[in-house]
């Protein structure tokens, strides 16, 4: 735990001294696919969200009923926020696709990094110490929100720096697999979350080919699959708790 502490500070100290701030790439908010539908603009990455609703919704309904079966006892409540920011992501994700602009993702942006601080909080909790885990879940959700809100602060300024969300959404995926390489679990088995990772990755490949995927047949994008291979993420974790009963 100390020498995974002390990596975590490690990147973190050399991001910010070997980096200039990172300003938001106004280019991000244009998307390949912008058909309207039902009188919906961008519908197809606004509809994919979908499988975040169900996914989040799902989780938390089943983590409610079978936490005592199912939880590391200590960190219930992390399963609990874990599945709440996958849910609120599906309204967040598709109100920013609606109108795509830097006010609209700071709310894309804000549930994933729920959804993040739970998740590290839930390895944690699951591989190395569930008590030290408990203590993480607040001060990741606070820096999780403050990256958020600091780079919307500075973007209106005219000074965006997105490198404290980066460490945000980056940084968990250096950190895990350390964990899972390092520990063996004290529930359930290390292999789910290596599948979560392997869709958290298959998600970033189709969000990057975005219009290389929708030119193939104009039929859909990268970026609306990408939003259903995120999904899968959680529904690993759902999936693997299922199991545990």
């Amino acid at each position: 735990m100390p020498g995974l502490i002390a990596l975590v500070l490690g990147i973190i100290v050399a991001v910010f001294l070997f980096t200039a701030p990172i300003p938001q790439d106004p280019t991000y908010h244009t998307f390949s696919d912008p058909r309207t539908l039902l009188g919906i603009a961008n519908f197809w990455n606004v509809a994919s969200n979908l499988p975040f609703l169900v996914i989040g919704a799902t989780g938390l309904v089943f983590v409610h009923r079978y936490s005592d079966e199912v939880c590391v006892a200590l960190i219930a409540t992390a399963y609990r926020v874990f599945f709440a920011g996958v849910l609120l992501t599906a309204f967040g994700s598709a109100y920013y696709h609606l109108a795509p602009a830097n006010e609209t993702l700071v709310w894309d942006r804000l549930p994933m990094t729920i959804g993040f601080g739970a998740l590290i909080t839930i390895i944690v909790g699951e591989f190395i110490s569930p008590n030290g885990a408990r203590r993480l879940l607040l001060p990741l959700l606070v820096l999780g929100f403050g990256s958020v809100e600091y780079w919307a602060w500075t973007e209106a300024r005219g000074i965006g720096d997105l490198r404290p969300y980066a460490i945000v959404q980056f940084l968990p995926m250096l950190m895990i697999p350390v964990i899972l390489l390092s520990y063996r679990p004290s529930l359930g088995k290390t292999s789910y979350y290596w599948w979560m990772l392997l869709w958290y990755v298959l998600a970033k490949f189709f969000e990057f080919f975005d219009g290389a995927i929708f030119s193939l047949g104009h039929l859909i994008s990268g970026h609306s699959i990408k939003h259903v291979a995120a999904a899968m993420t959680p529904a690993v974790l759902l999936y693997s708790l299922t199991r545990r009963r």
